[in-house]
């Protein structure tokens, strides 16, 4: 059995434990830890701006979370007129939602995203308040969407930051990660136009650890990228907005975050002894990304309920923000 040291008792509601680049000069960066969703680097991180297709992650995490992926969908005369980037539908095409969903994210297809939000969400602004609904859900709070495609309007906006996190939360659906995970695609249905398509994210194909991820660009959001980077266990993703050199800069920006922080064990799964009558215990290792300033930082504080005696929360502090939480049971 396991004990925590340092321990302190603050009885009031509840109980309380305490336990020992260069980038363009007008553009917008996040570097955020992909397990945690902690802002590792920024530069105005929380700026509000357009993302322009970076939307469409979200538009893929929606639909796919209600709708069905082998449904069919008859292309409208609307759909196929959308403005911008196309995977050249037909009006009258019948195609299912997981081929528009690929169509979607490897090839930016505008066309396909305004056919899936007809479909899934009964009209285009009956998707788009699900967008934002879910948002609102996930506490994306400078964020707001006007359509799903990144098509630029004033009040269509979102943050470094927070499209981050729209990433980082849509990579833990299955579907939505086998789908951002693909560099080339080619459907059995056919399309008139065929579906023999490559992802338009570069860093992708080249083998430097991205996974994942989405591209943007309109004339007034500038270019606008997302990528999700994994190597030898770390996990990060960067979020340009308005940057030109995006590919150099997610490359730098994702060395820098794997060269200056490591996996960390704050505490092992298993039982620990928190007082004479009350033992908790950790299902799975704390295991967080910090850099070598930051570990001498750290306080695991836990809180008790005074009126359910089943759980805690145990939380990771860095000076006065929790980073980190995770619900314990008690014995």
């Amino acid at each position: 059995m396991k004990k925590l040291a340092k321990l302190f008792f603050v009885f009031a509601f509840s109980l309380t434990v305490y336990f020992t680049t260069a980038h363009a000069a007008n553009a917008s960066y996040a570097v955020v830890d992909a397990d945690t969703g902690r802002l590792l680097y920024g530069s105005n991180p929380h700026a509000k701006m357009p993302i322009a297709s970076l939307t469409k992650m979200w538009t893929a995490l929606v639909a796919i979370e209600n709708g069905d992926l082998d449904m069919e969908i008859t292309v409208s005369d609307a759909a196929a007129a959308a403005e911008g980037s196309s995977i050249y539908l037909e009006p009258g095409e019948k195609v299912k939602l997981e081929t528009l969903l690929y169509g979607l994210m490897l090839r930016s297809g505008n066309d396909a995203a305004y056919s899936i939000a007809e479909s899934v969400g009964g009209s285009v602004e009956g998707f788009v308040d699900l967008m934002n609904e879910k948002a609102l859900y996930y506490g994306l709070e400078s964020t707001y969407f006007t359509n799903p495609s990144g098509l630029h309007h004033d009040y269509h906006i979102s943050t470094a930051y927070e499209t981050a996190q729209m990433l980082r939360y849509a990579m833990e659906n299955e579907a939505f990660r086998e789908i951002a995970t693909t560099i080339t695609y080619n459907s059995s249905g056919k399309l008139t136009n065929g579906t023999n398509w490559l992802n338009k994210h570069r860093l992708l194909r080249e083998k430097v650890g991205a996974i994942a991820g989405k591209t943007g660009f309109t004339k007034v959001a500038g270019r606008t990228l997302a990528t999700y980077f994994e190597e030898n266990g770390k996990k990060v993703i960067v979020v340009t907005l308005n940057e030109s050199n995006d590919w150099q800069v997610h490359k730098y920006l994702a060395k820098k975050a794997f060269d200056e922080y490591k996996i960390v064990t704050i505490a092992d799964k298993g039982k620990y002894d928190v007082s004479n009558d009350i033992s908790i215990e950790l299902q799975e290792p704390i295991q967080l990304l910090l850099n070598k300033n930051e570990e001498d930082q750290l306080r695991n504080v836990l809180y008790l309920s005074r009126k359910q005696n089943v759980f805690g929360v145990w939380h990771v502090f860095l000076g006065d923000r929790s980073i980190f939480n995770t619900r314990v049971d008690l014995n």
